[in-house]
Order: structure tokens, then C-alpha cells, then sequence
């Protein structure tokens, strides 16, 4: 335990020789350890793509009927005031006139 103390010790007093050892390390050790830590770390990525795919899916589809509802009311509630949601004349304009227009 007291080499473990004594070594990190020396890493943190150490210059810029240990930062550099450090990273030399950090670089052999790197095409070993991250493909070990993609396939660890695959199955977690999954599961959370998953779970925001399932999220997403009901909340679109709670947003999409209660605007499907909102509209409803509002065009029954147009037809009850007589307006039918024409147009001024009480029919409706084509796209094409409406741009024209």
C-alpha cells in the first residue's frame, strides 16, 4: 500500500517527464482498452437509444390527440357560431385563387 501512496506521490509531484510517460502509457494502452470499453458500453447505448425511441413515441402520440381534440372542439365549436370555418362568402377558395389573390 505504501509503494501505491509512495507512486502516485511521485506522479503528482512529478514534471512534465511524467506527464509525458503518462500519455506515452495512455497511447499504447488506448487500442487494447477502447474497443473493450465500446463492446462494454454497446449494450447501455441500446438500452437508452430505446428508451428515448419508447419516450418520444408516447409523448408524440399524447401531442398528437390532444391536438387532434383541440381541433375538433374548435371547428364544432365554428360550425355552433354559423361560421363553418369558410371563407367571407361562405365557401371555400381554392389554393390557387387564395395566392393569386
Amino acid at each position: 500500500m505504501a509503494l501505491f501512496e509512495k507512486g502516485l506521490e511521485g506522479l503528482l509531484e512529478g514534471g512534465a517527464m511524467t506527464g509525458v510517460a503518462v500519455g506515452v502509457g495512455v497511447l499504447l494502452l488506448a487500442p487494447g482498452l477502447l474497443p473493450a470499453i465500446g463492446r462494454a458500453m454497446r449494450p447501455i447505448a441500446v438500452g437508452a437509444i430505446k428508451t428515448g425511441m419508447t419516450a418520444y413515441n408516447q409523448v408524440s402520440s399524447t401531442l398528437r390527440e390532444t391536438t387532434e381534440d383541440l381541433v375538433a372542439e374548435a371547428r364544432a365549436e365554428l360550425e355552433a357560431e354559423g361560421h363553418g370555418g369558410r371563407g367571407e362568402h361562405g365557401r371555400r377558395r381554392s389554393r390557387t385563387a387564395a395566392t393569386s389573390a
